[in-house]
């Protein structure tokens, strides 16, 4: 899957935040600017709480900037209906932490689920797609078995299956390795990274995970009370002098000498 080149009346970049502020109760984003080019996976990073999960919302339209601008697949979303949006989320794609699968569907169906309203696609054509999308995350085997007998990963790989069903652009995870195991989280970060070199996939990553974060991502933006303390690339992050990226970076080396 290649990615669509930019309209010659729009920005390069296939995704972009330029000045977004957002506030609730307190500020949540502040003055994030960041930007991803088609092809490329951007890891956004941070303590909990600091908005990264917000920052995807904003991503798929969910929420809406206080001020900025947002672009996604080329285009300034910020002031677009509803409608206009549900356009963009045919193109990017959201997978839940969660996998928001139907439990009362078995893994093959939840995926069947997906293609029910593509016309182009007769039923023989839904079950190959189904077992060619499995066969891609390495879950064949469980196409007849329902949500409940799965782990948490497994599930996590079947609602990757799912989301691709609708053939995106994009795809953006949150917290994809959080709460497995490491042999589980091993399979799912040599998934991403599958999907991004044979589909050329765009993705953005929510992760505290930053071996997941030095496998899959191009770029990271790192979060720290609602504000970019960094934004480059993931290589150049250990020379970053901020105290708090400092601190994080820190944890995980500590947590990586107890293994």
């Amino acid at each position: 899957m290649t990615p669509v080149g930019p309209p010659a009346e729009h920005t390069s970049y296939y995704l972009e935040f330029d000045h977004v502020n957002k506030t609730f109760d307190h500020p949540v984003l502040v003055d994030v600017s960041f930007h991803l080019r088609a092809g490329h996976t951007l890891a956004i990073i941070g303590r909990s709480g600091v908005g990264k999960s917000v920052t995807l919302s904003h991503i798929v339209g969910f929420q809406r900037p206080d001020s900025g601008r947002i672009v996604v697949a080329y285009r300034d979303i910020t002031d677009f209906t509803e409608q206009e949006m549900r356009q963009v989320r045919r193109k990017v794609t959201m997978v839940f932490q969660n996998g928001a699968l139907f439990d009362s569907l078995t893994v093959g169906e939840n995926i069947l689920f997906s293609l029910e309203l593509r016309e182009d696609y007769d039923a023989q054509n839904k079950e190959d797609v189904v077992d060619g999308l499995l066969s891609l995350v390495d879950l064949l085997e469980f196409r007849d078995v329902y949500p409940a007998e799965l782990s948490t990963g497994y599930k996590r790989a079947v609602a990757i299956a799912r989301a691709l069903a609708a053939q995106p652009e994009c795809l953006l995870y949150d917290e994809p390795t959080t709460m497995v195991d490491p042999i589980m989280s091993e399979l799912l970060s040599n998934l991403m990274l599958r999907l991004k070199q044979q589909l050329r996939l765009t993705s953005v990553v929510v992760t505290h995970d930053l071996d997941l974060m030095r496998k899959v991502a191009d770029d990271v933006v790192f979060l720290a009370e609602g504000r970019v303390a960094y934004f480059g690339p993931v290589e150049e992050i250990g020379g970053c002098e901020d105290e708090l990226v400092q601190e994080f970076l820190g944890m995980d080396r500590l947590d990586f000498s107890h293994r």
